[in-house]
């Protein structure tokens, strides 16, 4: 079925505040360039290496690549409901698996990129945190997670506060961001006194972190695949081996995924 102007438009309207927030365009091409486009859903924990490999990727293939970065779940409704997007990423690989079995992706496209690791990290402006435990403190006051409503971090920080024994005394603390960089940013700008967020995205200056025992959590295990309704199935599959390959695994293994083979 051709994607008509109506569907760019919901688009548009589900994923425009993603967009002036993030800036998540991987080229500065302009309207009109004849070059083919593609779109990429991604959860947000893959928001800093998308945008160092998406512009390796329009170099080699001279195309468009546009970044859109939410929360796993919610990118799932919205490509089960016909967004116009060519690769989806996400951060669990059961949401592929549920897309695959309605038809929302192309079967044999389907594959595994990352397995995700979580961490419990302070603002570097604060005495930094050795365990979970440490977040029953009374000095801890809000603690930042990804929603596990629809957010495979936020499940995954859910289940390790769980199997800890502390999630009953945690629970009336948390704030939930809608992803794992909105979660992110409730540290950043010291609106929370801790967070567990995605290793992925933990590097930045205003942060430091300790990492947190898989044990404690499934594995977060993240797949990609390329949608049915892809305009570019080739050259969308080739995106998925792009980040699988030479090119694209030094950099995913820099922002903390563990890689195929590794797991």
């Amino acid at each position: 079925m051709a994607r008509g102007p109506t569907w760019f438009l919901a688009l548009y309207l589900t994923i425009s505040p993603l967009l002036a927030l993030e800036g998540i365009s991987a080229s500065q091409a302009l309207p009109g360039s004849p070059r083919p486009e593609l779109v990429i859903a991604a959860a947000a924990d893959l928001m800093l290496a998308l945008r160092e490999i998406a512009p390796l990727f329009e170099q080699k293939h001279q195309a468009r690549v546009i970044l859109t970065f939410g929360s796993t779940g919610q990118l799932t409704q919205q490509i089960q409901h016909g967004a116009p997007v060519d690769v989806f990423f996400a951060a669990n690989v059961a949401y592929v698996e549920d897309l695959r079995a309605k038809g929302a992706v192309l079967a044999d496209s389907v594959e595994t990129y990352a397995r995700g690791q979580i961490v419990l990290a302070t603002h570097r402006d604060r005495p930094p945190l050795a365990a979970l435990r440490d977040l029953i403190r009374d000095d801890v006051r809000r603690v930042a997670i990804a929603n596990p409503v629809h957010a495979p971090y936020g499940m995954a920080a859910r289940e390790a506060l769980l199997s800890t024994g502390v999630w009953e005394q945690v629970q009336p603390k948390l704030v939930y961001g809608e992803n794992i960089r909105q979660a992110l940013q409730f540290l950043q700008t010291r609106n929370v006194d801790a967070a567990i967020i995605a290793l992925s995205v933990a590097d930045v200056p205003e942060v430091r972190y300790t990492m947190i025992d898989p044990n404690l959590h499934k594995p977060t295990i993240q797949a990609a695949a390329v949608t049915a309704r892809s305009r570019q199935p080739g050259l969308s599959r080739a995106f998925i081996r792009f980040v699988n390959g030479p090119q694209g695994r030094p950099i995913m293994k820099r922002f903390g995924f563990l890689l195929p083979g590794e797991f």
